[in-house]
């Protein structure tokens, strides 16, 4: 039994290891397209020996390999980092039970499609779930690996998390074929058919992919472009204030600014240009009256020497409301019939004084956001306050670029973690979004792999929706990303740099932009039926 022991958790450790490396290490994506295959044998080894309490093994195998990649929340929050491993691996271990139960009524290889279904069914219903982090979805393993997911732009990341699925059961058959020998009873009909079906399935998404990917060399040259100057001004996030005041934080970034820019000084003729700045650059910006923020004056004063440059910026931004009763479970009371309401908000300035602003939508549970505010909120009020309470808008918004004759170009921003979530990305460019741009703050996380993984997934969102995009990150890395995904002028980690270049605007409009993603609503469906008929078979007791 001690031998049986050490195997299995040799296995659980063995697939933690093979599907963190594709998020830690570039150019290792192919490795998730066996990286499961130690936790279907160790699930097989346990079964067929009686052991008892499996899920202790599956679930184990799921919290290391959240641990390793995901461990870098614990630098910005150590009881929501514990908490977000904890609670993500018990809910692909559930799966895995569904996927266990299934095997009591279910035979052959049924169970095995059942699992893989209701993996990624369980990934597209974590996009838009109140309590959502769907950092390790299966697909996202190929973002630093990006020659070989050109085809994105049909299927978007579940179509990545399909082929890891597909690879690695259709592998694991042929190894149970193998060590129970059944294989040797196949014609040689079968045999060819199934290791040439293998060997399609791990060679043509490759040749699919170079050839997709071809359309894209030149994708950053382009009839029509926009200038970009991406500032990266390295203020440390938890002494933003402490070290220095405001004043002193714009400073940095106008001193950016105008040292870059000294050319275009009152030149009316020249293209029009976008200033991009990071994520909660300020903290003073109230809705709908601007011109108290001292970041808001100093800002369209300096523009107004530089035509047709456009400013976009990140900010903390707040809601003021007289009322007698709270005006909404997520506002906080301020005293005397006065509440306030906070925002996690991009906004685009000019030397006119014109302001726009968009407010972030898809928000950090607890840190930006009460989930289920209703009960939590007042939860929260007992506690004293300590989860975030920002409010998004509804509805996508783009932002506008203009030149001095008012002529606009439509351009989406995306807030930090909104990066993530490639279905609800599609939503700025199929409202006219010709360029994209990505704000974030990553400091919060250290020296780390986590602000190395959200840059990668920003060539995700690139190859889906064939937009370039300007990312601006507080502290590193700001880059610009190309249609094909390829990360361009990167900089380096915690130091003040610019950027400037040029990103194309385009009008195309990709397969997964225009369908959404058909892979995850297939499989959702295929799950439910599989459900329903599970069910039956309890309730009928076949």
């Amino acid at each position: 039994m001690k031998k049986e022991n050490m195997i299995l958790w040799g296995m659980v450790l063995l697939f933690a290891v093979m599907m963190s490396v594709p998020f830690l290490v570039p150019h290792t994506g192919l490795l998730a397209l066996f990286g499961i295959i130690p936790l279907l044998c160790a699930e097989r080894i346990a079964d067929m020996s009686g052991k008892k309490r499996i899920w202790i093994y599956h679930y184990s195998a799921f919290v290391i390999w959240n641990a390793i990649t995901t461990f870098w929340v614990c630098n910005a929050t150590i009881g929501g980092g514990i908490f977000a491993v904890l609670a993500n691996s018990l809910q692909m271990s559930l799966v895995f039970g569904l996927f266990r139960l299934s095997k009591r009524k279910f035979s052959g290889t049924l169970p095995y499609i059942f699992l893989a279904v209701t993996w990624i069914a369980w990934e597209r219903f974590y996009f838009d779930a109140e309590i959502s982090w769907p950092w390790l979805v299966l697909g996202n393993a190929f973002a630093r690996s990006i020659g070989s997911i050109q085809w994105y732009e049909f299927t978007g990341s579940l179509g990545g998390s399909l082929w890891i699925w597909l690879s690695n059961l259709s592998i694991f058959g042929l190894l149970v074929s193998l060590s129970d020998g059944s294989i040797f009873t196949w014609n040689w009909k079968a045999k060819t058919a199934a290791f040439s079906g293998l060997a399609a399935l791990l060679i043509a998404p490759f040749i699919v992919s170079a050839t997709i990917g071809s359309k894209y060399e030149d994708a950053m040259v382009s009839d029509e472009n926009l200038e970009v100057l991406i500032v990266q001004p390295n203020i440390d996030p938890y002494n933003k204030f402490q070290a220095m005041t405001q004043d002193q934080q714009n400073a940095i970034v106008e001193g950016q600014i105008t040292k870059e820019l000294a050319y275009r000084k009152n030149d009316t003729t020249a293209a029009p240009l976008l200033i991009v700045a990071p994520e909660t650059f300020t903290g003073d910006i109230v809705v709908g009256q601007y011109e108290r923020s001292r970041t808001w004056r100093r800002f369209t004063t300096l523009l107004k020497d530089y035509p047709n440059v456009n400013m976009l910026f990140g900010a903390s931004a707040y809601d003021y409301i007289n009322a007698a009763e709270a005006p909404s479970y997520t506002a906080r009371d301020l005293g005397r019939d006065l509440w306030v309401e906070s925002h996690n908000s991009a906004l685009m300035i000019d030397g006119t004084a014109r302001t726009e602003i968009f407010h972030k939508s898809k928000l950090v549970v607890a840190v930006e956001h009460t989930p289920y505010p209703r009960i939590f909120c007042k939860i929260d009020d007992m506690l004293g306050g300590v989860m975030g309470r920002c409010v998004g808008q509804g509805e996508i918004s783009l932002l506008n670029v203009k030149d001095v004759e008012g002529q606009n170009t439509k351009i989406g921003c995306a807030v930090c973690y909104e990066s993530v979530y490639g279905e609800y990305y599609t939503d700025y460019i199929r409202k006219g979004a010709r360029a994209m741009t990505i704000i974030t703050n990553d400091a919060w996380w250290g020296d780390t792999p986590g602000y190395r993984q959200h840059l990668s997934y920003a060539s995700l969102r690139a190859i889906e929706t064939r937009r370039a995009i300007a990312r601006c990150a507080n502290t590193g890395i700001s880059a610009i990303v190309s249609p094909s995904g390829k990360i361009l002028q990167p900089t380096p980690w915690w130091e003040q740099a610019v950027i400037k270049g040029q990103i194309p605007l385009r009008d195309d409009v990709t397969f997964f932009v225009s369908h959404g993603d058909i892979t995850g609503r297939i499989c959702t469906f295929v799950f439910v039926l599989l459900l329903l008929a599970l069910a039956v078979r309890f309730a009928t007791k076949n």
